[in-house]
């Protein structure tokens, strides 16, 4: 049985939550989220009280389900209130960002600027020319617009050039030792 499936969801007084032909929608302060849903998994509000179910608690990949869902809602319930932030951090001689509208200029070694587009949702902040702070209400379309941007120069091991996140640590390697 899922244990996160079961634990309920505080809904905040801000936070409302309609639910219509699978489709779940979030509106908060912070913007508006919908997500559709698999007609297997019930929801319930009651009393401020979100509860995830399933259709038939006998079938394990519906339990799964149950579960998953579950920690979907939640994280649209906090990014609706809260926001999330994702910050990457660029480590290298000659390497730094800029903001030029929705796009990100990086300059990190190659012969010619890498012009990185913003999606839809998403707000970027330059600090220091060498951390970029990304921040959206949407958890998974920010996870995977700073995964993209990692994408462009991933970090190395034997010098740690590279762009990484801010809490990722780069376990060097030793260069080649002379012949012995």
């Amino acid at each position: 049985m899922s244990r996160i499936g079961k634990k309920p969801i505080q809904i905040p007084e801000k936070v409302k939550i309609t639910f219509d032909n699978e489709t779940l929608t979030i509106n908060g302060p912070k913007g508006t989220l919908s997500r559709s849903l698999n007609p297997a998994v019930k929801i319930n509000i009651e009393d401020g009280i979100l509860h995830v179910s399933p259709e038939n608690p006998e079938d394990r990949k519906i339990v799964a389900l149950q579960g998953t869902y579950r920690a979907l809602i939640q994280n649209m319930v906090i990014g609706v209130t809260n926001g999330y932030e994702k910050i990457l951090l660029l480590s290298g001689i000659g390497y730094r960002a800029e903001l030029n509208g929705n796009k990100v200029i990086l300059n990190v070694g190659y012969s010619n600027p890498v012009n990185f587009e913003l999606p839809e949702g998403i707000s970027a902040k330059i600090d220091k020319n060498t951390q970029i702070t990304l921040s959206s209400i949407d958890k998974e379309s920010l996870g995977e617009t700073a995964a993209n941007i990692r994408r462009i120069r991933p970090p190395e091991p034997y010098k740690g050039k590279g762009i990484m996140y801010s809490d990722e640590t780069i376990i060097k390697k030793a260069g080649k030792s002379a012949a012995k």
